[in-house]
């Protein structure tokens, strides 16, 4: 039968910390590739608007409707949608390259904590 190491106090805090930034991690990942996606979809509609002559009639959704509008205002929001999306995602990258640092951090105090236990089990 396996020995069993029972965790140190201080381990167990650790590796629910780590946990916890494990999820945080994940939060942001996920957060990020919305914003990835959302940046892809505004930067096609400004594609599109630029086909379309300054004259023309141009719509929006809003909810499950369409609303008329004209390319100046759709090009001015979705501009300015994208700098908005940007500067969320520089700041999620941010927080990810911090929760990434922290990540390795608690995993090698983590580490060092279960070796030193493993020694004096031995």
């Amino acid at each position: 039968m396996p020995e069993t190491i029972s965790l140190p106090p201080a381990a167990q805090q650790l590796f629910m910390q780590l946990q916890t930034f494990q999820q945080q991690y994940q939060a942001i990942v996920l957060q990020k590739e919305t914003m990835g996606m959302q940046k892809i979809e505004t930067e096609k509609a400004l594609e599109e608007l630029a086909k379309v002559g300054d004259k023309e009639e141009v719509y929006k959704a809003v909810g499950p409707i369409l609303v008329k509008s004209t390319k100046s205002v759709l090009v001015s929001e979705l501009k300015e949608k994208k700098e908005t999306g940007d500067l969320r995602a520089k700041s999620l990258e941010t927080q990810e390259k911090k929760l990434k640092e922290k990540l390795e951090e608690i995993q090698g105090k983590l580490q060092s904590l279960l070796v030193s236990q493993q020694k004096k089990a031995a």
